[in-house]
């Protein structure tokens, strides 16, 4: 149908003409009210917005000398941010001469992650980025 006469018949009926395929040939429209069809389509960005939730990656740092019961906290606090299904970046931080033992950091690094071994796969395994080395978990699926 010409345009003109499509644009006729929405002004008689007090409609508007919504292009809803503009790239089909030829392109396709509906007679309806545009302020309504334009509520409906935030609506619907809306309601898949509010579906597709967001992975983070959660950061937990230690020390060289951070002890057991510290590590336990961290460690469920870790497993915590993988039930909700987030990556999770575990570091620790040398500093000083705790470098020139970076073997017992890494040993203490590669502990931690084994502890959680039932609740996470290593994404990324253990690098060093300047005075630090990081390990990138992901929850088991």
């Amino acid at each position: 149908m010409p345009t003109a006469d499509a644009l006729k018949i929405a002004q008689e009926a007090g409609l508007d003409l919504i292009e809803v395929s503009p790239k089909a040939q030829p392109p396709v429209v509906k007679l309806g009210d545009f302020g309504s069809y334009l509520y409906q389509l935030k609506k619907r960005e809306k309601r898949q917005k509010a579906h597709s939730k967001q992975t983070e990656v959660k950061v937990i740092r230690f020390g060289f000398r951070t002890d057991t019961g510290d590590l336990d906290r961290l460690a469920n606090r870790t497993r915590e941010f993988l039930a909700e299904r987030h990556m999770v970046k575990v570091t620790i931080v040398l500093r000083g001469r705790e470098l020139t033992n970076k073997e017992y950091g890494i040993t203490k690094l590669n502990n931690f992650v084994k502890s959680l071994v039932d609740a996470a796969e290593v994404d990324q395994p253990t690098k060093r980025q300047g005075n630090q080395y990081i390990v990138i978990l992901r929850p088991k699926k």
